[in-house]
């Protein structure tokens, strides 16, 4: 299997992601929106971005585990995001360097961010789904 990312000419580069990913394989693996909560459904960083963020890409990196992927064969990432602004952005990021640091991974997949008024639980700041590909 073989996936590339990269920033076309033209298109503006992001620090955390790559705008296009091509992929070629056999097995397409969807994760559903990932929050923060631990194994048990407590919210993990209650009231701080940047451990749910981390939280979240921590629990889609278990889910691909589970599927036999893993950040390196993800091609698409959504990410859902209460009131998110750009002053946000920095914990945001805080949280992807965390959850790599803990994952061994640098994820740069394209990523789509959408800001959203609620989650399906207060006190939920961030949702995380992922798209992956894999022989």
């Amino acid at each position: 299997m073989a996936i590339n990312l990269m920033d076309p000419a033209g298109l503006v580069e992001v620090d955390l992601y790559r705008q296009v990913a091509t992929a070629t394989g056999t097995k397409l693996i969807f994760v559903a929106g990932q929050v923060a909560w631990d194994a048990d459904g407590a919210i993990v960083g209650e009231g701080d971005l940047a451990a749910q963020v981390e939280q979240c890409y921590l629990n889609v990196a278990a889910a691909l585990a589970a599927a036999g992927a893993s950040f390196g064969d993800v091609v698409k990432l959504t990410v859902y995001a209460v009131d998110l602004a750009p002053e946000k952005m920095p914990l945001f990021a805080e949280g992807i360097a965390r959850a790599a640091r803990k994952l061994g991974v640098t994820p740069a997949a394209p990523l789509t961010g959408i800001g959203v008024a609620a989650l399906a639980e207060p006190g939920l700041l961030v949702e995380v789904e992922a798209t992956a590909v894999i022989d």
